[in-house]
């Protein structure tokens, strides 16, 4: 095991090329299974995508990797099974479930894996997709899917705009019957790229003005060439970095618009932020102002993922901030974590209270998440002294390059075994 050794103090400043998307290759890699091949152009060196390569080899596919180039061959797939230990190395597995239903016209997964975040209940994709023709029972910890004749398509109202639930559906619809309509789906950037891979795949998507999503069914898809679109969490994680050192950075292969709720609550906390030819700059403040209210919503509110970096950025701030937690239940571990390095962060079910402190001091931390460790990261780019974050696996299932990154910026970090 592995882990970041920090020294604390030094401004951020420099430039940053932002990664491909992971919440959006992970679901575009499982959509290849509705291809005979694929490519992905974009495509991030990262654990969790190495755990959905072992997947895709589990179910017999062929991968070729060049540099951030992949192609997926399927023409010998020759199983509709995922074992618990592959399910079990990331949390958003179980979007494979509605591409190997759609491919094999059966399934049998375990019960998904990944960080502990709380409870993601699958009762929304499991309900979506025995709406389309899909038997499913629960068997020591397994799900069995059969379908009896062929997928059909259906009307779907989804409660929640679940990401994983619409990315289910529209992996299982693309070749049912007929025509399937997803009311109040997700409208992330992710879930754009991933109908934007299934259309130039010869899928009939068509999203209307209130985010509805109409797909008609075809008999098959084609093989296809996709880039992915940058990571949006990975850049506002970085912008966090940058701003919490009152540093200055720019942020390339970005895509402004998918940023639109974060860059309000950076400036409110006395960023600078400019928007130049196909990247971002941000001058960070002498010392962050509080936050009012964060919270966190489906998109194009602000998301989940970038609560724990914006929260790091807070502890040092010059008066108390809020944060509103509405999407996941566990989400303040990093919390209990920012503590240890002097933060004062009262909790109270899904609201924290952050009261600003002059400096955080460094501490050995550790990553009970993929997200809370990169917010565990950003305070020791700021606390006095040096800070050891440990667990970095979980690092490393979102953040490519995480810390070569933030060396070239001016960081005191380095990688050593723990």
């Amino acid at each position: 095991m592995s882990k970041y050794v920090i020294e604390g103090g030094n401004k951020l400043t420099g430039e940053v090329v932002i990664h491909g998307a992971k919440n959006s290759v992970l679901p575009i890699l499982a959509a290849t299974l509705l291809t005979d091949s694929s490519t992905i152009h974009n495509c991030p060196s990262l654990s969790d995508v190495d755990a959905a390569f072992n997947i895709l080899s589990n179910l017999g596919c062929r991968i070729m990797r060049e540099d951030d180039s992949v192609t997926v061959e399927t023409q010998e797939l020759s199983n509709c099974t995922i074992p618990e230990h592959l399910m079990r190395e990331m949390r958003s597995s179980i979007v494979f479930l509605g591409a190997v239903v759609a491919r094999c016209g059966e399934a049998k997964i375990s019960m998904p894996g990944g960080c502990e975040l709380g409870p993601r209940p699958i009762d929304l994709h499991l309900s979506a997709l025995e709406k389309l023709g899909v038997t499913i029972e629960e068997e020591h910890g397994y799900l069995n899917c059969t379908v009896a004749d062929k997928l059909r398509g259906a009307t779907i109202s989804l409660p929640f705009p679940s990401v994983g639930a619409t990315e289910n559906i529209m992996l299982a619809a693309c070749t049912a019957e007929g025509e399937t309509v997803i009311h109040n789906p997700a409208r992330e950037p992710e879930i754009i790229d991933l109908a934007n891979f299934l259309q130039r795949a010869g899928a009939r998507i068509h999203i209307g003005e209130n985010g509805t999503i109409y797909i008609q069914g075809v008999k098959k898809l084609y093989p296809t060439e996709h880039t992915v679109i940058p990571d949006r969490i990975a850049a506002a994680t970085y912008l966090c970095c940058a701003a919490i050192t009152g540093g200055e950075v720019l942020l390339k292969k970005v895509i402004p618009q998918h940023l639109t709720s974060v860059f309000p609550i950076l400036e409110e906390a006395g960023c600078r932020i400019r928007h130049t030819g196909g990247g971002i700059y941000l001058h960070g403040p002498e010392r962050p102002r509080p936050l009012r209210t964060v919270r966190t919503m489906p998109y194009p509110g602000f998301p989940t993922d970038a609560q724990s970096p914006m929260m790091a950025l807070s502890c040092i701030a010059s008066g108390t901030s809020v944060f509103v937690e509405n999407i996941f239940e566990s989400r303040y571990k990093h919390a209990y974590e920012l503590t240890r390095m002097g933060a004062r962060i009262h909790l109270e079910g899904r609201v924290a209270v952050v009261e600003g402190v002059s400096r955080l001091h460094g501490a050995r931390v550790v990553c009970t998440d993929l997200r809370g460790g990169a917010a565990l990261c950003c305070a020791a780019l700021a606390a006095k002294g040096r800070s050891e974050v440990t667990q970095i696996n979980h690092i490393e299932r979102g953040y490519q390059d995480f810390d070569k990154n933030l060396r070239s910026l001016g960081a005191i970090m380095e990688k050593v075994r723990d």
